[in-house]
């Protein structure tokens, strides 16, 4: 069911993305591992499947700029034919989070956040479509703070919100295609992401697991397991749909 199926995974060379990675070749499924500047990090994602008996491609993609498309691709759509693939399933991983209060957000920060977020995955799945089979889906990652508010967390709230109701849009837009869109919602989870200060603060860790339903944390391999599920055959009858993993925070 799996052997002929591709997921282009973006920000894979760490936290959520590698996590999905490793989620979906543990599946079966053939992927190709996105990043931006983590060379590296990258590495170690396709060696990690690889171990674990998985296939692993990596092509350096900046979702916030959006004129490198075109050539990123080219080069995906040579990739896929060489393998004999066919593009079943997109996970969008990359996110970018500036968090202050409204009177310290700049300009610059708006935009950064905003034109990797929505911006820049509103044309990758643009560009992308094309390369898509019958019955692919594209899963876009959100967020809890969607649902709940938080102090500085107001331009990544906005732009994860974005993301919710492109995903629903596009839902509707590429149905008569048998493509199916949905979003993923993680709640606090310990990843590198903020500098890392949900995984290495243990006082913020604690604070949030006495508001958490499930009593602590997520773990990033919980959120990639939700997203390889998501795109499952068993999954098959779900689009338009917001799926939040949070272990009952902030209810």
């Amino acid at each position: 069911m799996t052997a002929n199926r591709i997921a282009l995974v973006t920000g894979a060379s760490r936290g959520l993305g590698r996590s999905a990675a490793l989620a979906l070749a543990a599946r079966g499924v053939r992927v190709v591992a996105t990043y931006r500047g983590d060379a590296t990090g990258a590495e170690e994602t396709a060696q990690q499947v690889q171990a674990a008996g998985g296939t692993a491609a990596l092509v350096r993609l900046d979702i916030s700029d959006v004129s490198s498309f075109g050539a990123f691709t080219s080069e995906l759509g040579d990739l896929l034919e060489g393998g004999g693939f066919a593009s079943r399933h997109r996970g969008q991983q990359r996110g970018v989070g500036v968090f202050g209060p409204l009177e310290a957000v700049t300009a610059d920060d708006f935009d950064a956040v905003f034109g990797t977020n929505v911006r820049g995955t509103f044309f990758l799945i643009q560009t992308l479509v094309p390369l898509l089979a019958q019955g692919a889906r594209i899963i876009n990652v959100s967020s809890s703070l969607t649902r709940h508010t938080s102090p500085a967390t107001s331009v990544y709230s906005a732009s994860k919100a974005a993301v919710e109701a492109l995903s629903r849009t596009l839902a509707a837009e590429l149905g008569p295609r048998d493509i199916r869109v949905n979003s993923i919602a993680p709640g606090p989870t310990a990843t590198d992401f903020n500098g890392g200060a949900m995984r290495d603060d243990a006082e913020m860790r604690q604070g949030l697991a006495g508001r958490t339903a499930l009593g602590r944390v997520g773990e990033p391999e919980e959120i990639g397991d939700a997203i390889a599920t998501l795109a499952s055959e068993g999954l098959r009858w779900m689009t338009a749909q917001r799926i939040e993993v949070s272990g009952g925070a902030l209810l």
